[in-house]
């Protein structure tokens, strides 16, 4: 299982390219996980409280993840709480940096 790190930021038209960084993931023969297009259906990313939430169960599901993988341009904050904690609990090896153009 892959985790598609990507900006999100409560904006809908990084959720599509979050989806379009998915389905690269699928056509290689992986599994993608990427709370931000999931969670983002029920929760509010400019709110807080769910913001604070949805980072801690995206810490969870990196448990599960066998690799990291970072598309876009930018690094936000919320990426890099995932990436360290990916570094911290899978390794630096297991990070890919993605150059896709969508």
């Amino acid at each position: 299982m892959i985790f598609v790190c990507s900006p999100f930021q409560g904006k809908q038209e990084n959720i599509e390219k979050a989806k379009k960084y998915c389905r690269y993931v699928v056509d290689l023969g992986y599994i993608p996980i990427a709370p931000h297009v999931y969670f983002s259906q029920f929760m509010n990313d400019l709110d807080p409280k769910d913001r604070e939430r949805a980072l801690e169960m995206n810490k969870k599901l990196l448990e599960f993840c066998d690799e990291l993988w970072i598309f876009g341009d930018e690094i936000t904050e919320g990426m890099r709480i995932e990436i360290e904690h990916f570094k911290r609990i899978k390794g630096e090896d297991k990070i890919k940096k993605i150059n896709m153009k969508i």
